[in-house]
Formats: C-alpha cells, structure tokens, sequence
C-alpha cells in the first residue's frame, strides 16, 4: 500500500483522482520488467563492446610495475662481464660491462628469472630473483670478488625504496686486509667550511640534494680514494668500495665507485642544503630479492 499511496499523493496534487486497478498495475510491472530486462542486455552488449580485448564485461586489469634494475661490476679484471636473463637475451647490448662501471637496465623481470654472467664464453656466476617488490622499484645488483684465494665470485643485492629524498647505498666489495672507512663532505668547491660525516658499509641512507665529495679514508688518516656525488631527489645512488689483495694473481687497490654521475647544473641553487643530514634507511644484508 506504501506504493499506491504515494501514486496517489502524486496525482492529487494535480487535481484529479485515480483508482489503480489491479489488471493495470500487473500489466505496468510486466512493461516495467521488460523494459529492465532490454536494458540488462544492451549495457551487457555494450560492456563487450568497450572491452574488446578477449575479456568481454570485465573492466579490471592487472597492475603493471616499473623495475629498473642496476648492475654494477666490482670484480677486479681485465676482462669484461656480459650479462644475460635466461639463455639468450643479453641485456648489455652494447657491450660487455668493463670492472667498475655500472648501467641501468629497463627490462620486464618476474620471480624466477636467472641473470647469467660471462666472461666470453665462461659462465662467471648465475644470480637466480626469487621475490619482486610490488611497487615501482630500483633493483640494485653487484657482482665482486668473494675471497682473495679463489676467483670465485659473489652477489650483493637491495631494492632501493621509493622515497622523494636522495638515497646512497654503501657497499664494500674490498677483499683484503687494509682497513678503511667512507666519509662524505661538502665539497672543495663550495665556499664554506666544510662538514663531514662517517658512513657505513653495507647501509642505505638519505642524503639532501647537494655536491658532495665521498673519500676512504685509512686507518692513519690518510685518504686513500676519493670521489664526487651530486645528490638529487628521487634518485638513488652507489658508493662502491673495490679492489683486492689476491693470494694468487695480480691485485688492484681500493677505490671509491659512484653511479649515477650527475652534472651539478642540474641542482638548483636553492636546492643545497643547510644541513647534511644522514639518516640510516635500511641495512644491506636484509636483502629483499636474492
């Protein structure tokens, strides 16, 4: 009675009044039935229609991530790496990849896939992903040096998070005794007094955007190696520390690697910070894909 009701109310208002049949009012619902039926239909057809993609009437598709991935070689040699993702796809198409230098690789990646690396035809060593971030992620891989005896070699790997603040991993892939610890300084060129801060190896920090200078610096205070980093946002960042001390085979002394290398044009002016401020963002050995 709720709906005849307000049928009523409706038509009084105009001044004339209706009694509602029942024949009438079946016929009605039968009409307004069939009407939501046609309806039903069409928007079906017309769902298929907009999704002509072999997935007619669904409207979700799965989401896509960017992972760049970032290798660097820090085996000492003199021969050059190339990497492959499974049997044949190469992903330094051009060229092998020399001791101390790194590039940075778009290429579709998923659990399971296996990066080979050779030297020529040898196989050097095999790195197999077993997890991926579900997020747009930089992938940072490094092969080195495992001991001083063999030439044997090992992996270390992190997943940079994505943050608005600059972020510098510190990895040590020095084999040997000396002992040496990263400091990172404004740099000489900056007119002012210059501060200094201790790193860590094998930590990740935040770094405010500005040119800075990264030294090693031994355990007589003497600076062993030394290197440039132009920090910006939204970028994340290398400090390699490498060489060896080999038992058998010639040795190559410690040195500092960064990568990425930036123009300092590229900083605004009031982009260099007040304050250097380091803060500890994640520790390597927690690795999250390996």
């Amino acid at each position: 009675q709720g709906d005849l009701s307000v049928l009523h109310q409706n038509i009084e208002a105009d001044g004339r009044h209706w009694i509602l049949r029942p024949s009438k009012m079946f016929a009605c619902f039968a009409f307004v039935l069939s009407c939501c039926m046609v309806l039903t239909e069409s928007l079906r057809h017309t769902g298929q229609h907009i999704n002509h993609d072999g997935r007619a009437g669904t409207f979700v598709k799965a989401l896509e991530f960017k992972h760049r991935l970032r290798i660097c070689n820090a085996y000492p040699g003199t021969a050059a790496i190339d990497i492959y993702k499974g049997k044949g796809d190469r992903l330094n198409g051009d060229g092998p990849m020399p001791y101390k230098s790194c590039n940075d690789f778009v290429t579709p990646l998923k659990a399971g896939d296996k990066l080979e690396f050779k030297i020529g035809d040898a196989n050097a060593g095999t790195f197999s992903i077993s997890d991926l971030p579900n997020n747009d992620a930089t992938l940072f891989l490094v092969i080195h040096r495992h001991d001083t005896l063999s030439t044997a070699v090992a992996f270390e790997s992190h997943v940079f998070a994505n943050l608005l603040n600059a972020q510098v991993a510190i990895v040590d892939t020095y084999k040997g005794t000396a002992k040496s610890e990263p400091r990172i300084m404004d740099a000489a060129s900056a007119g002012k007094k210059s501060r200094s801060e201790e790193l860590r190896f094998e930590s990740v920090v935040a770094v405010n955007p500005g040119v800075y200078d990264v030294a090693l610096v031994g355990s007589d205070g003497k600076t062993k190696a030394k290197n440039s980093l132009v920090a910006r946002n939204r970028e994340s960042f290398i400090i390699l520390r490498t060489g060896v001390e080999a038992k058998m085979g010639p040795s190559y002394p410690q040195e500092l690697v960064v990568y990425p290398k930036l123009d300092p044009s590229a900083l605004h002016s009031s982009a260099v910070p007040q304050a250097m401020m380091l803060s500890v963002l994640a520790i390597l050995s927690c690795v999250f894909w390996a």
